[in-house]
């Protein structure tokens, strides 16, 4: 196979092994942060934002949507706020979890009645997954630029790392220093792996007390997530002492993930507009009707168990 296709896909899959899509990453990041940003409002809508720090995430989306656009444009923003923008999500999903966590064991029974109240009371793994957004721009952030073929230098930010590693005690300082030139060079293949592994079961868990409350009227859709959610798990966590995993299932496991997503939110849209006033009402149909937006989070996990397969190893 030859031609212009051709030649751009190999040019792709070599920046991708060298660690060069700082842009395009950045890009994706902006917008794993709106469509999060988008699924939390509706979701923290639900609950009347009973709550003043309901809103951080909302605020937060919006953040890490203007810094990507702006890492993508800029190498300084992608150097500098980008991975602020992207730190503070990560940090406010984990604070999100401890939440969530707490509201189940608010309701009657707490988790005594862990069936229950986690279908019934808030989505414990969503601020997990909002977090994956973040996670996305700090990659993005110490990934060297499409264009350029050497480290990407900014001034103040060189080759040696960080200047907040500077801060950290010498050891934490060292790996955290090979960390980022792995990633710099494209080789942080079962990091990545075993985050896109982590996130599939996460949206699994989601997936499975979602379609639990509606009894799964479509069984053979709803319970494809469960079913190559795991997958997913196997082959990301595989990919950490098996390179014939992630080369073989990974990809698979992967692109079965980032269709079957797909294919959840033409059908969760389907029946958003299947409601009653349908695309007349679409603010009130979009908040209580399927979670529109939750299969991407699962594709999300799909899309970074294929750029893990494409990234080359530490070792």
């Amino acid at each position: 196979m030859s031609g212009p296709l051709h030649d751009d896909s190999a040019v792709l899959a070599q920046h991708i092994r060298e660690g060069r899509f700082q842009r395009s990453l950045s890009l994706v990041a902006a917008l794993a942060g709106a469509l999060s940003g988008l699924e939390v409002t509706y979701e923290h809508y639900r609950g009347s934002y009973n709550q003043q720090i309901m809103y951080t995430p909302v605020l937060l989306s919006l953040g890490l949507t203007a810094a990507g656009v702006s890492g993508a444009v800029s190498r300084r923003a992608a150097r500098t706020v980008l991975p602020a923008a992207s730190a503070l999500t990560v940090i406010d999903g984990a604070i999100g979890f401890y939440f969530h966590v707490r509201g189940v064991a608010r309701k009657p029974g707490g988790w005594r009645v862990p069936v229950m109240n986690t279908i019934m009371g808030p989505p414990v793994f969503a601020p997990l997954l909002f977090s994956l957004s973040g996670y996305l721009g700090l990659i993005a952030s110490q990934l060297r630029r499409e264009e350029s073929p050497v480290l990407d230098l900014v001034p103040g930010i060189g080759p040696g790392g960080h200047p907040l590693l500077s801060l950290l005690p010498r050891r934490v300082s060292k790996e955290g220093i090979v960390l980022e030139q792995h990633v710099r060079e494209g080789r942080f293949q079962k990091h990545l792996a075993a985050v896109a592994g982590v996130s599939a079961l996460l949206s699994s868990a989601e997936a499975l007390y979602s379609h639990y409350q509606n009894n799964f009227s479509c069984r053979a859709l709803q319970g494809s997530p469960l079913v190559l959610g795991p997958l997913l798990t196997v082959a990301g966590l595989g990919t950490l002492w098996s390179k014939r995993v992630s080369r073989t299932l990974l990809p698979l496991a992967s692109a079965l993930a980032l269709l079957d997503g797909t294919v959840g939110f033409i059908v969760h849209a389907r029946g958003v507009m299947r409601r009653p006033g349908g695309l007349k009402l679409p603010i009130y149909n979009i908040m209580y009707g399927p979670p529109i937006f939750a299969p991407l989070l699962f594709a999300a996990g799909g899309f970074m168990g294929l750029l893990a397969s494409l990234l080359r190893r530490a070792d």
